[in-house]
């Protein structure tokens, strides 16, 4: 019996015409185990959310790890180019590697959009709800197409 059939049997048991030592008997025993069932998929849930918050640390610690090999890779490779440009040769043959700097399209760097001419900017707009007033609307009780409130209920686990 999972957790719903229980409250249900729980429910059906207080509809019947029963003898009540009989009656708290049945229904103590049915709630002794659907709270042992909730139980473990409370210590299950506890175990997840440790499992998720401990993903997150490992996103995090590998995103400053990536970010640093990257920036240490782009600075190797510049140091690279620059001694091969410093040298004036096409390329250089090493035991394990042969490096030929290349060129490739310049980047564009703007260093302030506001000093641009008119031509070289593109006015965006963006769209999005306001879902603060929203809220608040719908919480009063006005009727809003396109939005409704979606109750957020949770249990807390301590």
């Amino acid at each position: 019996m999972n957790v719903f059939e229980i409250n249900d049997a729980i429910d059906e048991l207080l509809d019947k015409d029963l003898d009540p030592d009989v009656l708290v008997d049945t229904i103590e025993s049915l709630k002794l185990t659907r709270d042992e069932k909730l139980d473990g998929a409370a210590g299950l849930s506890e175990k997840l959310s440790s499992e998720v918050d401990w993903a997150d640390k490992k996103i995090k610690q590998l995103q400053a790890f990536k970010k640093s090999a990257t920036n240490k890779q782009k600075s190797l490779n510049n140091y690279i180019t620059a001694a091969i440009d410093d040298a004036g040769l096409k390329e250089i043959k090493t035991k394990h590697y042969i490096l030929k700097p290349r060129n490739y399209r310049a980047s564009t760097v703007v260093e302030d959009t506001m000093q641009l001419p008119v031509d070289y900017v593109t006015r965006e707009t963006v769209i999005k709800p306001n879902k603060k007033k929203i809220y608040e609307d719908l919480k009063a009780g006005k009727k809003i197409n396109g939005a409704y409130l979606k109750p957020n209920r949770k249990t807390v686990i301590k």
